[in-house]
């Protein structure tokens, strides 16, 4: 039997969730496998196409997820000097982009990580927020030499 494009789009949508939280559910179930959740972390993505979050594993393998907050989650923040690192929920950890900080209404903090959306909360944020100063109607991450706009912040 030769599989049509439809099939295929059709076995990419398997039910898979990641809540506010940074759990995966597959269908109602939670995923509990720590490594399966790391896996799953570090496959997320976004097609470029439809801008769709999904699961990848290479060009042609990839499931859909729906995601229901940000992709990612703050474990911690350090500063090095000027520069912010953050370690993010699939063990990585990368420097803050700092062009793309905004607040939520809840007062967490979110950012782009590649193509992806983290949240930072709780003591990650309060590690940023030892270097946000005030600039007129709003507030600033004083961060790598510049003063960088906090969109959304109050």
């Amino acid at each position: 039997m030769q599989l049509t494009p439809e099939m295929i789009e059709k076995m990419r949508a398997i039910g898979l969730r990641l809540d506010r939280t940074g759990t995966f559910w597959q269908e109602g179930a939670a995923v509990t496998h720590v490594r399966l959740r790391q896996a799953l972390l570090r496959w997320l993505d976004v097609r470029a196409e439809d801008g769709r979050d999904i699961i990848r594993l290479d060009d042609k393998r990839y499931a859909y997820v729906e995601v229901e907050d940000a992709h990612l989650r703050a474990k911690s923040a350090r500063w090095d000097g000027e520069h912010c690192f953050v370690l993010w929920d699939d063990d990585e950890e990368r420097e803050l982009d700092y062009a793309s900080l905004r607040q939520a209404e809840d007062h967490a903090f979110y950012a782009r990580v590649g193509k992806l959306r983290g949240r930072i909360a709780g003591p990650s944020y309060h590690a940023l927020a030892e270097r946000v100063v005030e600039r007129g109607e709003g507030f600033e991450l004083a961060a790598a030499g510049a003063r960088w706009p906090i969109v959304d912040a109050a």
